[in-house]
């Protein structure tokens, strides 16, 4: 009797903190999606500019006559199947981050907060766009590093990533390279448009640093070497 209560109360305490960490995991998932739709919403309600994205998504429905949410849908779906081939495959994050940003973007759009905001000074615009930035860093290396999946376009970030490439370079590389194209497509390109693509990178990698955070897709190929090189050992 004595043992088997021994084994018993052994047992509890190592299935305990895998379970809290996976809570944990949860947790900063989603407060880094709710801190993204954050910022998405302060960049828009800053007035100087849209996001590089939509300067492409603009510039393709101009094009086709397509609707811009068919346009921002149509690109996604291109963007996961090209991050799919360079080797990030889509997470149950990756869908979550689609609905859980549109939904938190549309209660924070239907509330009054800021709505003087694009009349206010300039000053004042500027530094909501900046906080914008930080805080778009801020909750993609929360939610990418929680493990659970990029969202369509962080996931083309993490495919360069893992090639090589620091991560501020690939959004940087990335986000120029967006508004470029919608550009040239028609979209419309603002001051804030510039800061933005030249910003979030450096932004989202402080944030990754600073926090400890790493894409999981780098850390299990990283695991993946160190276990081949364990096996080339033996």
């Amino acid at each position: 009797m004595t043992a088997r209560r021994t084994r018993t109360s052994s047992s509890s305490p190592t299935t305990a903190p895998p379970r809290r960490r996976r809570s944990l995991r949860v947790l900063q998932f989603l407060g880094g999606l709710v801190l993204c739709a954050t910022g998405v919403w302060l960049s828009l309600q800053a007035g100087l500019g849209v996001s590089p994205w939509d300067v492409l998504h603009a510039g393709v429905a101009t094009w086709t006559g397509l609707s811009f949410g068919t346009v921002v849908a149509g690109v996604g779906v291109v963007v996961v199947v090209l991050s799919a081939l360079l080797g990030v495959r889509p997470g149950l994050g990756t869908f979550v981050n689609i609905l859980l940003i549109g939904a938190v973007l549309d209660l924070l759009l239907a509330a009054s907060w800021l709505d003087g905001l694009p009349e206010a000074a300039l000053a004042l615009r500027i530094l909501a766009l900046l906080a914008a930035v930080a805080l778009l860093g801020t909750g993609a290396a929360l939610y990418i590093g929680a493990g659970f999946g990029a969202g369509p376009r962080d996931s083309l970030m993490v495919a360069c990533h893992l090639r090589g490439w620091p991560i501020g370079v690939s959004r940087v590389v990335i986000e120029v390279s967006v508004v470029a194209a919608g550009w040239l497509l028609g979209g419309p390109v603002g001051a804030g448009t510039v800061v933005m693509a030249l910003a979030l990178g450096p932004a989202t990698q402080v944030a990754f640093r600073v926090l400890r955070q790493e894409p999981a897709a780098h850390s299990q190929a990283r695991a993946a070497a160190a276990e081949a090189a364990a096996d080339a050992g033996r």
